[in-house]
């Protein structure tokens, strides 16, 4: 368990003060000037030692990202880019950040920016976030006041300036290249890689995407030490995670803990465990709605919250967007419901996304309503695989797995649906 002088994240719940002086209470913007003055080489070694990896969904190791930036500039600017727009179903950490401790992510900014030898950096929030854009805003106008940003920012000898963009609620441009379009102004869609945003992001120039926590852990992994942060969680899993766990526990919550962390204990010491007992736990999405389900016996007989273990079993951690379902569930339609989601959000440009997430949808309907033919079950299972892996973006695989991981786990129920349908029908005759 993660002891309270080990968080990184002292107002998640919005306890105290978010203000500056706040922060600064809590430690935050503390030899900021000192940091800098590590030089640019030094802060990605510490980060790369540190073993963090990205706590956006991919988990790309953080240190060694930086490291595609150019060292030397050909005339081109650099830019890191924040992507706080987080609009994964399940997903609700980041938000936690902006509106309660911003200034961890501002303070991280300025330093990953020096790292990266940006002048500049872009907030992209996403548009159904309007108070904690007013937060993020009201925090960057502060530092700002307070010789923080700008100028020779926080006395480090480094100029510095930060934009907070505000999106307007598409999904797609939670993907990196996506976002960088919208950012210049284009419509969100992805780009085809290479170039990467290293070699070629925002305007053309050398760009970092990196997501809100990835940034806002910076700071005081600098502070402590590579090793402070490496000692929690398991070999290539580590540091601290917050954890947004919704559904059915009896107190949802968001909450930072060491990776690597079994489920079990998650649940039970911060959620007061499954609605109804642990024999009622049914079904866990563990990463957020785009990985594939675990059913409730593989997660409660020592799952292990971290990337590789649940990639061992055909999952994944994502963003840590822990969605419980007990057997009140109707995991068919649960899963139809993210069908619908994701064929709403494909932006069209590839043509396995865009036709493959209505057609797995309709057949995803008729399955919740056990009016499908048996045979559709392996049919719909072929269409995943010929959608997943052969579009631009991840958009696709999202699209695919939480129905690979139903017809997997759960081919019974969807079996048993339709006999009974077909029963139904029979003696109605």
């Amino acid at each position: 368990m993660l002891s309270d002088k080990d968080r990184i994240f002292t107002n998640i719940y919005g306890m105290h003060e978010r203000t500056l002086a706040g922060a600064r209470k809590r430690g935050h913007w503390d030899g900021t000037k000192d940091l800098v003055g590590l030089g640019r080489d030094k802060i990605v070694e510490i980060m790369k030692a540190s073993g963090l990896r990205g706590r956006g969904g991919a988990g790309f190791p953080t240190g060694l990202k930086w490291s595609f930036m150019p060292k030397e500039t050909d005339g081109r600017p650099s830019y890191l880019v924040v992507n706080a727009d987080e609009s994964e179903p399940g997903t609700c950490k980041d938000r936690e950040i902006m509106r309660n401790d911003p200034h961890t992510l501002i303070e991280g900014c300025l330093i990953a920016s020096f790292a990266m030898g940006a002048h500049v950096s872009y907030i992209y929030i996403r548009g159904e976030y309007i108070r904690e854009r007013e937060a993020l805003q009201a925090a960057i106008d502060e530092a700002y006041d307070a010789g923080l940003l700008g100028k020779n920012a926080a006395g480090s000898g480094w100029d510095f300036d930060l934009y907070l963009h505000h999106g307007a609620g598409a999904y797609i441009c939670g993907e990196e290249t996506a976002l960088l379009e919208s950012l210049e102004g284009k419509k969100g869609m992805p780009r085809m890689k290479p170039p990467f945003p290293a070699g070629a992001g925002l305007y053309g120039c050398p760009t970092t995407v990196n997501n809100v926590e990835s940034i806002a852990v910076v700071p005081t992994i600098l502070r402590r030490g590579a090793e402070w942060f490496a000692g929690f969680g398991r070999a290539n899993n580590a540091g601290t995670k917050l954890f947004a766990i919704s559904g059915h526990v009896n107190n949802p919550c968001v909450v930072e803990e060491e990776m690597s962390i079994p489920f079990d204990e998650l649940i039970e010491r911060h959620c007061g465990g499954v609605r109804g007992g642990w024999d009622n736990l049914k079904a866990v999405i563990p990463g957020g709605s785009s990985v594939r389900c675990l059913p409730g016996h593989v997660m409660r007989d020592g799952a292990i919250m971290d990337f590789d273990w649940l990639r061992e079993r055909n999952s994944g951690l994502g963003t840590a967007a822990v969605i419980v379902m007990d057997k009140s569930t109707d995991i068919i339609k649960a899963i139809w419901r993210l069908s619908k989601f994701y064929k709403h959000e494909s932006c069209g440009q590839c043509t396995p996304c865009r036709e493959g997430t209505g057609w797995m949808m309709r057949v995803m309907d008729r399955l919740v309503k056990g009016e499908a033919d048996p045979a559709e079950i392996d049919m719909l299972y072929d269409v995943t695989k010929q959608v997943e892996g052969h579009t631009i973006c991840a958009l696709g695989d999202a699209a695919a797995w939480p129905i690979q991981g139903l017809i997997h786990h759960f081919r019974d129920e969807i079996e048993a649906r339709i006999a009974d349908k077909r029963k139904g029908a029979v003696a109605a005759e």
